[in-house]
């Protein structure tokens, strides 16, 4: 029996995915347990597995476009079923129905694909192929689709010339798309021919010689949410950025003292123990805001930001300040590798309550991280520094390391985040006071 593939819903958050590419094309066979395709999300990039076997008869969905979750993805069938029905029950997204106006019927006749057209006369369309009509201002009903049954895909809507701009000059696709960009009416740029790209920069530059070409690129589904978010808490949270330098002398020992006895742990794993054991003395650093409302955790969810290919994810290690450091090391090596290979799950990155953020192995000394909303604090580690200082009379060198809080004043006051950072400093220079 024919089976219709749609977007997964992976987590309660999600709400649209994009295909990254496709492991099999249309033709070959496909059994159960095989990879389909990647599905990239907000927050993570997972394989989609096949839960049918047949052979994979049409890819409604490109890679690199996007759609709601349960829209139509593909279809697999047996090599010789009839997919007709679900062919043409597949409209991808709701697109605005044909205007039959009195005025529509006056003007020209366009030329439309009988094909494109779904029985309830909506053009059959992708909706990452509406959403760039909608945004380039293009009448999606002008453009003839490339799609199974005639469906306008991205790549159609990026192609597509206006024929008033192709009646008065011959220029290609890409001329004409950096002519727009650019400002630049293409019937203006002097060409030998046909206008080519380097014609319509050289136009608006000068010498094309001299002229280097810029790439433009879609960001990532990603690169989009860390945007979004990130600008969200600017412009939400009244932030102040608190920094103390604590000597790290102690920790450092320690961490010594557990490779030598065959454990090896870093010291954000060192770093993380500690925290977890000073937020429950401060509970107004390890809360959240919802509204009006401060919601107090009476546990630590500790998350901790790890940089992967094309972005930034913070995996969660749960109950933090219930667990051993060798636990937390263990715990958050197995998260730091599953970032990097992109099969974080979404219970893996929801529930922190706190968040720390290490660019010290990256010789950065002090910076003003952005709290990670609806969390009120981030904690920023910076590189540990040989630093002379002055101690019993006499100059001596440690090595010092800054951390940078980061803190919501909507919640946070600057004597609590002051207080914070001095009994943390007093833990770390002081380890024993943890088996207090």
């Amino acid at each position: 029996m024919a089976t219709l593939l749609t977007m997964p819903k992976l987590g309660l958050t999600m709400t649209e995915g994009t295909i990254g590419e496709w492991y099999k094309k249309e033709g070959d066979t496909v059994e159960v347990g095989d990879l389909l395709y990647q599905l990239e999300t907000d927050k993570l990039t997972n394989d989609i597995e096949a839960k049918e076997a047949g052979v994979l008869r049409k890819i409604l969905l490109q890679s690199g476009e996007e759609a709601e979750c349960f829209a139509s993805v593909g279809i697999i069938a047996a090599s010789d079923e009839d997919i007709s029905d679900l062919l043409s029950g597949n409209s991808g997204a709701e697109a605005p129905a044909v205007d039959m106006s009195a005025d529509a019927k006056a003007a020209p006749a366009v030329e439309i694909s009988a094909e494109a057209v779904s029985p309830g006369g909506r053009i059959i369309s992708s909706p990452a192929a509406k959403k760039l009509a909608r945004t380039k201002e293009i009448d999606i009903t002008l453009i003839k689709g490339t799609g199974p049954n005639g469906r306008i895909t991205l790549e159609d809507v990026e192609k597509y010339v206006p024929a008033a701009a192709s009646a008065s000059v011959k220029a290609s696709p890409v001329a004409h798309k950096v002519a727009e960009e650019l400002g630049v009416d293409v019937n203006q740029v002097p060409g030998s021919g046909r206008v080519m790209k380097a014609d319509v920069l050289a136009f608006v530059h000068g010498d094309k010689d001299t002229v280097s070409d810029n790439e433009r690129k879609p960001m990532s589904t990603m690169r989009k949410v860390i945007s979004k978010r990130m600008t969200e808490s600017w412009t939400t949270c009244p932030t102040v950025t608190y920094d103390i330098s604590v000597d790290m002398t102690a920790l450092t020992a320690i961490k010594d003292s557990f490779k030598d006895a065959g454990v090896k742990v870093s010291h954000t794993d060192l770093l993380v123990y500690v925290v977890a054991n000073t937020l429950p003395e401060f509970p107004l650093l390890n809360c959240s805001i919802d509204g009006n409302d401060i919601i107090y955790h009476h546990y630590v969810n500790m998350g901790v930001a790890v940089a992967v290919s094309d972005g930034l994810v913070v995996p969660v290690i749960k109950h933090a300040h219930a667990k051993k450091v060798s636990q937390i090391s263990s715990e958050f090596k197995i998260l730091a590798q599953e970032a990097k290979d992109g099969r974080l799950t979404p219970d893996n990155m929801t529930g922190g309550t706190f968040t720390i953020t290490n660019l010290g192995m990256l010789g950065i000394e002090a910076f003003s991280p952005i709290v990670n909303l609806p969390e009120v604090a981030i904690l920023g580690v910076n590189a540990i520094i040989d630093t002379v200082i002055s101690k019993n009379g006499t100059f001596v060198v440690r090595p010092l390391m800054k951390l940078s809080l980061s803190a919501d004043h909507r919640a946070v006051d600057g004597a609590v985040a002051a207080q914070f950072l001095a009994a943390l400093r007093k833990k770390m220079e002081n380890p024993a006071l943890l088996m207090l």
